[in-house]
């Protein structure tokens, strides 16, 4: 019995010691293992079409060809979140750099291209905890870092570090690259010894406001939208610079830093066209190139932008326009026939969207077919009813500027005037109502595009494009539905502006010179909703409106920060697109003037409209408020 106590004693102290050995190898100079997710370069990323599947990873793939390379291309040096370094401005205590050992097969690597390595760090008391890690890329090209994981550290478990981001060759970098562990913190909450570390990231992240910006650059700053003219081109290819001044107050746009035009000092120089998808953004704000495909295909969709030469031809009594309503089924029914385009050709084999390779067919099937929209798929002519128009006032491409009729005449800032005919024919709907009694009942809404069109009005018939200034009056039924009463057209006096206005009213009708004047109101209503919708709802509003908040928020606030991680995924891909943007549709003589009828002046108006933009106001319940009649309509 004694024996046994005795064996089983020796036993248990054996035991201990051997747990006491553990723990103190693992807190001085143990080792713990973890694994790094990388992502190869593809050749559809868009940033470089010559770039090939296997470009990034190639040196830490051929270790496993046996190469001596290994895995010395890429290292990473983990930072202490609970001890400093008294000799290096209490900046937290720097691990020695380990590298990426052998490719490993996980769940982690979720996406097609991913690879995974595993690592061996060594931890020691000086280090503990790791908060945070600095990457070196040694490799000659870049590649994306997804995540790092470390395994059972010791009384902390698992430390998971979300990077998501590319990673350059360290000549790229005055200072390698740091990742913070996936935790939030709040400034005055940050470990000490990470404190330093996160307001030198934010330092980076701002830049000097000098140079032009390359492409490995992580640089959020501002600029005004200075590079929208091609002075060069001559004069109708001058825009004003938006942004800066009383007259053209606009958001800030990231800075690019490229050198100015010749011509104009103030206005910065554009890229080439082909060359528009090398526009600079910070890197980790650019496409992937899924992403990218399938919005190039969408852009096809709705501008055909490089195609329209290839497509004149179909329109041979007025280029660029559609001579009847035959011509417009066409593309619904059997697309636009083409010949062969290198170009095209060049495309369908270099992007992985299947959309965009369907909508670029060349075949019998049709060139540029879009899909049959639901309105018109029983009836050919149901787009034209008055049913349908009120309809789209609330379902179709902006059903934000409808409000509620509060006080007729309608407020104006421009003119407190409006045409005595619009009340007898609102009236004449009502069903016995007064004008009065539905104001009360809150039965009239009224689509007002008035004060908005007409300090451009004037230019823009100018142009080859023609226009009215629209005001729409509709009654709510006792279906629920919308019921047009009345459109009235203004144009600016043709003698000049001291003369005033000319304005019509219309009223529905079906058949005749009638129905046809009310079929073409509703007309000249829908073109200048989409016009404001495209302009003003959804460019200044969805894109140019956020630009500066996703600069302030990198500029501003740390990764680490629980806002920021809060922020970050409705951010993503804005300022990608909006560098897009600039380059190809709202430049002068883009995509957007093309299409849009305010034409040169299209920018100029979301200008206008930008004036009056109050941020407190652009919230659901506000806006709704608002709408309901605190403005007069």
């Amino acid at each position: 019995m004694a024996d046994a106590t005795t064996t089983k004693s020796v036993a248990s102290n054996e035991n201990g010691n051997k747990k006491m050995r553990c723990e103190a190898e693992e807190l001085e100079g143990g080792r713990i293992r973890g694994q790094v997710v990388l992502r190869k370069k593809k050749a559809t990323d868009f940033t470089s079409f010559a770039s090939t599947i296997v470009e990034v990873g190639r040196g830490l793939v051929d270790k496993v060809t046996g190469h001596e390379l290994g895995g010395k291309d890429v290292s990473v040096q983990f930072i202490s979140a609970v001890n400093a370094d008294h000799g290096n401005e209490l900046q937290g205590k720097l691990g020695n750099p380990v590298h990426l050992e052998d490719p490993v097969k996980t769940s982690a690597c979720s996406t097609p291209g991913e690879l995974a390595f595993s690592l061996t760090h060594h931890l020691d008391r000086e280090i503990g905890v790791p908060g945070a890690f600095l990457i070196r890329n040694n490799h000659h090209s870049e590649f994306f870092l997804k995540t790092v994981t470390l395994e059972d550290v010791p009384g902390h478990g698992q430390i998971h570090f979300v990077c998501n981001s590319w990673v350059y060759p360290a000549h790229c970098y005055a200072k390698d690259r740091i990742f913070f562990a996936n935790k939030t913190y709040l400034p005055s909450e940050t470990p000490a010894p990470l404190n330093k570390y996160r307001e030198e990231e934010l330092e980076n992240l701002r830049g000097d406001g000098t140079g032009e910006r390359k492409e490995w650059e992580r640089v959020y700053d501002y600029a005004y939208y200075n590079d929208l003219s091609e002075p060069q081109k001559g004069p109708n290819y001058v825009r004003p610079i938006l942004g800066g001044s009383t007259d053209h107050p606009y958001p800030r746009r990231g800075r690019t830093g490229r050198p100015p035009t010749k011509e104009d000092p103030d206005v910065e120089s554009r890229l080439p066209i082909l060359q528009s998808l090398s526009i600079y953004v910070p890197r980790d704000e650019r496409f992937s190139h899924i992403k990218f495909s399938d919005l190039l295909a969408f852009a096809v969709k709705s501008v055909a932008h490089f195609l329209i030469p290839a497509a004149e031809g179909q329109f041979d009594r007025t280029p660029r326009e559609f001579d009847n309503f035959q011509e417009i089924l066409k593309v619904y029914e059997g697309g636009i026939k083409l010949q062969k385009n290198q170009f095209i050709e060049s495309i369908m084999e270099s992007v992985p969207s299947e959309m965009l390779r369907e909508l670029l067919r060349t075949d019998s099937d049709g060139f540029l077919k879009f899909p049959t929209p639901q309105v018109i798929k029983e009836d050919k002519s149901a787009w034209s009813t008055d049913e349908e128009f009120a309809r789209e006032m609330l379902a179709g491409v902006d059903p934000v500027l409808i409000c509620c009729l509060q006080e007729f005449p309608c407020k104006s800032k421009l003119n407190p005037e409006n045409n005595p005919d619009m009340r007898v024919y609102i009236e004449e709907n009502l069903s016995g109502r007064t004008l009065d009694e539905a104001i009360k009942e809150k039965k009239l809404f009224i689509l007002d595009h008035y004060d908005t069109l007409m300090p451009f009005l004037r230019g823009i018939n100018t142009t080859s494009t023609k226009t009215y200034a629209t005001r729409t009056l509709l009654c709510l039924k006792e279906d629920g539905t919308l019921k047009p009463l009345a459109i009235e057209l203004i144009l600016p006096h043709p003698d000049g502006d001291e003369f005033g206005e000319i304005s019509e009213v219309y009223k529905p009708a079906k058949d005749g010179i009638e129905g046809t004047l009310w079929d073409l109101a509703k007309a000249y209503v829908s073109v200048n909703d989409s016009g404001y919708h495209q302009l003003i709802s959804h460019w200044l509003k969805t894109h140019a409106i956020i630009e500066p908040f996703i600069i302030a928020t990198n500029r501003q606030l740390s990764v680490l920060h629980p806002i920021h991680k809060l922020l970050h995924p409705h951010f993503r891909d804005t300022m990608s697109i909006n560098g897009f943007a600039r380059q190809i549709l709202i430049s002068a003589g883009g995509a957007l003037e093309m299409t849009v009828f305010p034409a040169k002046f299209s920018l100029e108006m979301s200008c206008a409209a930008y004036k009056d933009w109050v941020f407190p106001e652009q919230a659901l319940p506000a806006d709704l408020i608002k709408r309901h009649g605190s403005r007069g309509c």
